[in-house]
């Protein structure tokens, strides 16, 4: 029987996929038949060897450089490219606490990998008339938090308006581009900082998790969304089942974002 969404033969690049939702996509496309590249500053032992691996950083142009020339010379080109890269190292604090570097390194990380590799990749799409972008941004976005992803957000705000923008240029020549705006996702790294948060209070990462999800106004279903379900989100909206889908935002929170 063939499966629902099926990815056989396609040649997928996912950048960050060594961990979290990364990885996770990175297995569920190989599951699904795809050829997979992913790329990360170094590469983990626990990296499947059939995923092809680019060592580089896509903070830097050079980086974004060298991950594109892999693609090239290592698949002859790409017909998925999923932006999972993304994160923050800004400081808490609010507006004062940042700094020009603060905003540049946000910028650095969040958006700029995915207008270079897009520059980069997108015109052999469109000479063959097909192939899917995807960029992954954040809640943060529209539900910033003031005191500590006030760079984040808006950066992953430029991410989705970027993305937007391109979606209406490319998709009239086959292209399809669309956005993947998840919540407060269950990684190693989300379970570090529940403990810590929990151990701050002498309890358990139970009570920690609690505390995370009141930040952010409370998550109806109860929970974070797994990674697991990330991955999926991203393979449908990747796959023909799909095919009539392109510059939409599909959100992943639990019900985070309140609507009216």
């Amino acid at each position: 029987m063939i499966p629902f969404v099926n990815l056989e033969g396609r040649r997928a690049l996912i950048t960050s996929g060594t961990r979290g939702a990364g990885a996770a996509t990175v297995r569920l496309f190989r599951d699904l038949g795809a050829e997979v590249m992913t790329s990360a500053r170094s590469r983990p032992d626990t990296l499947d060897g059939s995923v092809l691996f680019v060592a580089a950083d896509l903070t830097t142009a050079e980086g974004c450089a060298t991950l594109a020339a892999n693609v090239q010379d290592r698949m002859g080109g790409v017909d998925i490219v999923v932006h999972m890269l993304g994160g923050s190292s800004a400081p808490a604090g609010g507006f004062a606490a940042l700094g020009d570097a603060d905003w540049t390194r946000e910028l650095d990380l969040n958006l700029m990998p995915a207008v270079r590799l897009d520059r980069a990749l997108l015109p052999g799409m469109i000479t063959r008339g097909s192939g899917v972008v995807i960029h992954v941004t954040s809640i943060q976005r529209t539900m910033p938090l003031p005191e500590a992803t006030t760079a984040y957000a808006a950066a992953k705000a430029a991410l989705s308006t970027y993305s937007k923008a391109l979606s209406r240029q490319v998709s009239p020549q086959g292209v399809r581009v669309m956005r993947v705006s998840p919540g407060w996702i269950e990684t190693e790294a989300a379970i570090r900082l529940a403990e810590r948060l929990g151990a701050e209070i002498g309890a358990g990462v139970d009570e920690g998790k609690r505390r995370i999800m009141a930040s952010l106004g409370g998550i109806p279903i109860g929970r974070p969304s797994s990674p697991e379900e990330v991955a999926n989100l991203i393979a449908f909206l990747a796959s023909d089942r799909a095919a009539s889908i392109t510059g939409a935002e599909f959100v992943i929170d639990g019900g985070t974002v309140p609507t009216a």
